[in-house]
């Protein structure tokens, strides 16, 4: 991966000792409880739900925030701007904060929040195996299966009063390499997916989102590679073919709710003017000689292509999405929740 230049990480480090020092790296507050509380205000959802979040940069709500914050970055998108998780949390009156941060040593430390998602995160492969954004973050971030053991070592259980989040894999098809080879990479990934979604129900998970992969082919990083992003649909079309096998054939599917992220995403981007995007899949709105490394994480206004970029872009980087494509995707979400029968 591209390494961040010394004089910015010498920047980074230098004020974040300050931050840690002057308020910790919490980033966002504790997470709501899981009753519904003295709240008298029903949330826009309709029902109040604690919500809890495994995945990878696609729903961390800040777990490298204490770092990447010093240069007014803090998630994988158009910083300060929220991810669909965070959005979700909110709907259903809770507040969705990390449940790990990165401290000035490059270590994680438990945090109140429950967004366990972490940038970089695989399904089940270690971090300690690839270098993603090394200098930034260091090979330390879990990979959902060690996130969910992490979540039921701290809490026992899950409970009918939570709405669990899931989406995770896309790491997997980006490391997996070309087709064929990466086959049963992919597949195996998707298949330990499903056995943990399976981990969630059997420990008391009664509202479980589980979002498939998007058409990663169609983020400018697969317009960008040498086949146009074929590879990458590809992929991402066998992940998803087989988290729906397995999921089915695990007894899972009629004790989740399945979100085609694929589908929906391939459908904004071919109407993107008319969901208020003036800018589509072909370029970024984190400008890449502003924004150090290249990476949405440290993105920030002062590193946006034009003042309104978060609004106006589909992708911040080469793979996520801005503040605007979050909001909407949270919204379609939201209305696949509302289908199942849970709020409205």
């Amino acid at each position: 991966m591209r390494g961040i230049n010394d004089k910015v990480r010498a920047v980074v480090f230098a004020i974040t000792t300050v931050l840690l020092s002057a308020c910790g790296g919490g980033g966002g507050g504790s997470s709501g409880s899981s009753g519904g509380g003295s709240t008298s205000a029903e949330p826009a959802g309709g029902v109040k739900l604690q919500v809890v979040s495994f995945g990878d940069s696609l729903s961390d709500v800040g777990t490298y925030a204490p770092l990447a914050g010093a240069v007014g970055g803090g998630r994988f998108t158009t910083n300060p701007g929220q991810v669909w998780a965070q959005d979700v949390a909110q709907y259903y009156g809770d507040t969705l904060s990390a449940a790990f941060t990165i401290d000035i040593t490059h270590k994680l430390s438990g945090q109140s929040g429950f967004g366990y998602a972490e940038g970089g995160s695989t399904v089940a492969t270690p971090a300690n195996q690839y270098d993603y954004l090394g200098d930034v973050i260091g090979d330390i971030e879990m990979p959902v299966n060690q996130q969910l053991s992490s979540y039921l070592s701290a809490h026992g259980s899950f409970n009918a009063n939570q709405l669990v989040l899931v989406w995770a894999g896309a790491n997997d098809v980006l490391r997996a390499g070309n087709l064929p080879a990466a086959a049963p990479i992919v597949q195996a990934a998707a298949t330990t997916l499903a056995q943990l979604v399976g981990q969630i129900v059997q420990n008391g998970g009664a509202h479980v989102v589980v979002v498939n992969l998007p058409n990663i082919g169609l983020a400018p990083k697969g317009l960008a590679s040498a086949d146009g992003g074929a590879n990458l649909t590809q992929l991402s079309q066998l992940f998803n073919a087989t988290l729906n096998t397995a999921l089915q054939t695990n007894g899972l599917q009629s004790k989740v709710i399945e979100v085609d992220s694929y589908t929906w995403t391939n459908q904004v981007i071919a109407n993107f003017q008319a969901n208020g995007f003036t800018v589509s899949n072909t370029a970024q709105a984190c400008d890449p000689k502003k924004t150090p490394d290249d990476t949405s994480l440290l993105c920030s206004p002062a590193t946006y292509v034009s003042a309104n970029a978060d609004r106006t872009y589909m992708f911040a980087d080469d793979l996520h999405p801005t503040t605007h494509m979050h909001a909407l995707f949270a919204q379609f979400v939201e209305q696949q929740i509302a289908h199942s029968g849970l709020g409205h």
